[in-house]
């Protein structure tokens, strides 16, 4: 890992603590602990971020990937490779740090065993609605299950019978024995062990009996000599069980939970239960649909792992809840994208034009700039004739007053081109619509500057209709158009219709032909794009979308400045 890996420093008031930890001599050590059972999202992002810079930023630290595989029903290895293959996208490396609670299943087995040694868990017998049902309320305490007296032979004979496979899923859970009156309901003698017949995809079926999340969590800290569990506010109330736990075992030296906000977007559903939804009722396609806000969706829409880190490192870290606009994230994009996609043209709904004097049968080829402040990325050769596609909103036959594009008897600049006038129309006599634009050029405007020094108002981009490559294009915006998405049962009625837009054969530049997966692009006065990673094939690019030239982040800090 390197420095240029990280997002920008801001300090926060974690860093602040591990700043004074380090001035004790703790150095950090943190870990990144995902579970199996979906793709990663933006969310995921922010605490990747979090935990691997502070790892970086410090001398002596170090972050551990640790999968939170203790949930048979839900996890998969295709999961954890995708998970992998994130987290290295995004530019971090765990090295040789790699771990899975699961790894940790026996020795987890054993700290159980010691709480009923120390008679601070037990086995009980009640099912799962009886164990709710003694749990209490907020405003009422639990009552104690019937089996919390059991000894400590008949629990450690029973846990062992669980472990061999001895009782029916739902039987018997074990149970750690706290306080059944505590206000905290997450102290209520919560369940650390419960009985599932399934298989594990790392462990077979060896094990029937699972350990549940705060059980293993801040025992698999310790194991791994974590300084600094990093996690968001809603364990924030289940900070006293891991400390509970710890404290019981004896076990030193204790690693510290800090709780800090999770990642809200507007317009955005960042649950991953929610976009499991979204991807099992065919809402997208996968969870890689670029659409999503899944870190393979942005990367498959063309959203560079440098734009994510600039966003994660500009939201910074808090302790409080908070609603960041989807917009800022769009213009982390676009300013990294300015820099390092080429530009190109790509006409997305065509009408052709006709240059009725200039040769019938010559083709000629321009020098187009790649990048028009990078000298670096060089230039193109573009092929320009008497035929070529604009966008058909690019003319308009009664124009207004303010209406700076073609029109009959209006002079516009091609950019790269020549000056053109519009002098005809020619329309479907059935339907009435435009079928082509007869237009004259000034041969004297070649490259796109008169030599009198007269200006025109408008340029048009512009795709040659005698050599051009013809290219699927999808066109992808916010799969949600309202600010709050709302719960799980109205989420197919809000999705946008807007979010997807297929084009099937658009003109692009006849070089975009050889454009290869991955490329990042700017169709000129039309928004930036990608070829698609997964659908792009050689000599047959399908572009995505990845985000419009406008930018509504950088017109709002601009209203506010004034």
């Amino acid at each position: 890992m390197t420095d240029s890996s990280s997002p920008s420093k801001k300090r926060d008031f974690i860093r602040d603590i591990v700043e004074a930890d380090m001035a004790r001599g703790v150095f950090p050590a943190t870990r990144f602990p995902p579970e199996p059972n979906g793709c990663l999202h933006i969310g995921h992002a922010k605490s990747i971020c979090l935990n691997f810079g502070i790892a970086m930023e410090n001398p002596g630290g170090r972050c551990n990937l640790r999968f939170d595989d203790t949930n048979p029903a839900a996890e998969d290895t295709e999961f954890v490779e995708s998970i992998k293959e994130d987290v290295r996208w995004l530019g971090y490396d765990w090295e040789d740090r790699l771990f899975f609670a699961s790894d940790y299943f026996e020795r987890l087995f054993e700290f159980a065993r010691d709480l009923i040694r120390k008679e601070k868990a037990y086995v009980c017998d009640l099912s799962d609605e009886d164990t709710r049902a003694y749990r209490g309320t907020l405003t009422e305490p639990g009552r104690n299950s019937p089996f919390r007296d059991r000894t400590v032979e008949e629990n450690l004979d029973l846990f062992e019978k669980m472990r061999q496979g001895r009782f029916e899923d739902g039987a018997r859970s074990l149970r750690a024995k706290i306080d059944m009156a505590s206000p905290n309901l997450n102290m209520r003698d919560p369940v650390i062990y419960r009985i599932r017949k399934m298989a594990h995809h790392r462990t077979g079926d060896r094990w029937p009996i699972y350990p549940m999340y705060d059980f293993a969590h801040c025992l698999s800290d310790y194991i791994e000599e974590i300084t600094h569990s990093l996690c968001t506010l809603e364990f924030e109330d289940h900070r006293p069980l891991y400390d509970w736990f710890l404290q019981e075992l004896d076990l030193s030296p204790r690693p510290r939970q800090i709780e800090f906000a999770r990642l809200n977007i507007s317009r955005t559903v960042l649950s991953k239960r929610r976009l499991s939804l979204l991807v099992e009722k065919g809402i997208v396609d996968g969870w890689d649909d670029p659409r999503m806000p899944t870190l393979a969706g942005m990367r498959r829409r063309g959203y560079p792992p440098e734009a994510i880190r600039d966003f994660c490192g500009r939201i910074g870290v808090a302790k409080r809840d908070s609603v960041v606009d989807a917009e800022l994230l769009e213009h982390c994009v676009r300013q990294d994208l300015n820099d390092r996609a080429k530009r190109v043209m790509g006409v997305l709904n065509p009408v052709r034009v006709t240059l009725v004097n200039y040769p019938h049968d010559q083709i000629e080829y321009l020098d187009c700039p790649s990048h028009p402040e990078d000298e670096s990325m060089g230039s193109r050769k573009v092929p320009f004739s008497r035929n070529f596609y604009i966008e058909r909103d690019d003319f308009m036959e009664e124009a207004p007053k303010k209406f700076f594009r073609l029109s009959p008897g209006r002079e516009v600049r091609l950019r790269y081109a020549y000056y053109i006038t519009c002098e005809d129309v020619v329309k479907d006599p059935s339907t009435g619509e435009i079928k082509e634009i007869r237009c004259v050029y000034d041969p004297e405007t070649r490259g796109g500057w008169s030599k009198d020094g007269r200006k025109v108002r408008g340029t048009l981009h512009w795709v040659c209709a005698d050599r051009f490559c013809p290219a699927p294009v999808r066109l992808y915006d916010r799969l949600f158009d309202v600010r709050d998405p709302g719960a799980e049962k109205d989420l197919e009625a809000r999705v946008s219709p807007e979010s997807l837009k297929i084009l099937e054969s658009c003109p692009v530049e006849e070089s975009l032909g050889r454009a290869r997966p991955g490329d990042f692009l700017q169709f000129e006065r039309v928004g930036y794009f990608v070829a698609d990673p997964e659908d792009s094939k050689e000599g047959r690019p399908v572009f995505n979308r990845t985000v419009t030239l406008r930018d509504s982040w950088a017109k709002m800090v601009k209203n506010k400045k004034k």
